[in-house]
């Protein structure tokens, strides 16, 4: 059986006073989407500097599929692809230059880090602009090289960190697309987003952190069915009062009128709405319109995350810099 892509145990990370990782414990399956959602100060990124070798951690252990970050720093550090949210490439350099040094410094020789410099270009969409040095392109042109030099070296596991934030509509959706492709071959993906529907729409799994703990770890479907759901049946003859239709249905949580509506809270909205409609038809109640919207995955990680109380704010990590830094070729 083959090894996770990710496998961490125990892992504690302190800056000073400041618990950054607090124990974390996370296996991610190789092979797939995986997110890690979590408020600025959760430990995100102190987590993926570990993972790469640019922080050590305090205890605990980290394989990357199998190799220890550490003791095997170098086997460990090749199958991964990081696409950091900060332009951390030289500004001078035209970018197929750029690429072919990503290459070079995981031992590709001349020739090859060339031919992948050309292939990650092509995935991307830039070879038309080669031999453009970084400074001159767009911003969403330059989010494309920052994710083509992850994938020049073709990584076994393909780090994403904050990858669309501030990028149009249309640039997003390409890099959804190059992305579901290489995870579609066999690439494992970690994605950190604050866009929360991102993470509903592509990942089978998301690990929640905060305060340095990974507080739940479950696929988008399995958290949104822990909330409530919201449903809404319009009447035609609206009761001034809410008729008894929900009674011992220990999932309903509330029912109350709003105008011509009845509305329910319940957890597994999908599922009570059809006893609901019954009881409705029972009483004489003439149903218009039915509605149940579910709990948004963004209304759980709130719920589960308490966000904005506590924790190591990433902005101030000391060694957050390292992610953006251009030493070490991330």
């Amino acid at each position: 059986m083959s090894p996770p892509a990710i496998a961490v145990r125990d892992l504690r990370k302190s800056y000073g006073d400041v618990v950054a990782l607090d124990g974390v414990d996370l296996t991610v399956p190789a092979g797939s989407f995986f997110g890690l959602l979590g408020p600025n100060g959760a430990g995100k990124t102190t987590f993926i500097e570990t993972l790469v070798g640019l922080v050590r951690a305090d205890g605990g252990e980290a394989t990357v599929f199998g190799h220890d970050v550490e003791r095997e720093y170098r086997a460990a550090r090749d199958a991964i692809g990081l696409a950091p949210q900060e332009f951390n490439v030289d500004r001078f350099f035209p970018i197929h230059e750029v690429l072919e040094h990503k290459a070079g410094y995981h031992g590709y020789s001349r020739t090859e880090a060339r031919e992948r410099a050309t292939q990650a270009l092509d995935r991307v969409g830039l070879q038309a602009k080669r031999d453009q040095q970084f400074s001159q392109l767009s911003g969403g042109m330059k989010r494309r090289v920052v994710l083509a030099r992850a994938l020049v070296t073709d990584p076994d596991l393909l780090i994403l960190d904050e990858p669309t934030a501030g990028v149009d509509v249309q640039l997003r959706r390409d890099l959804w697309e190059t992305v579901t492709d290489l995870n579609e071959s066999g690439t494992t993906v970690l994605l950190t987003t604050h866009y929360i529907e991102e993470a509903e729409r592509l990942c089978e799994e998301v690990a929640i952190m905060s305060r340095g703990r990974v507080v739940e770890t479950a696929t988008p479907d399995a958290l949104m069915n822990r909330g409530t759901d919201r449903i809404t049946a319009r009447l035609r003859d609206p009761p001034a009062t809410a008729p008894d239709v929900a009674a011992g249905d220990d999932r309903v949580e509330d029912v109350r009128m709003e105008g011509d509506s009845l509305v329910v809270t319940a957890r597994g909205g999908g599922l009570v709405a059809p006893g609901l409609v019954r009881a409705l038809d029972r009483e004489g109640h003439e149903l218009v319109d039915l509605d149940v919207s579910r709990t948004s995955l963004e209304e759980v990680f709130v719920d589960l995350t308490d966000a904005g109380r506590g924790g190591l704010d990433e902005s101030t990590d000391p060694e957050a810099d390292a992610l953006t830094a251009d030493g070490g070729s991330p």
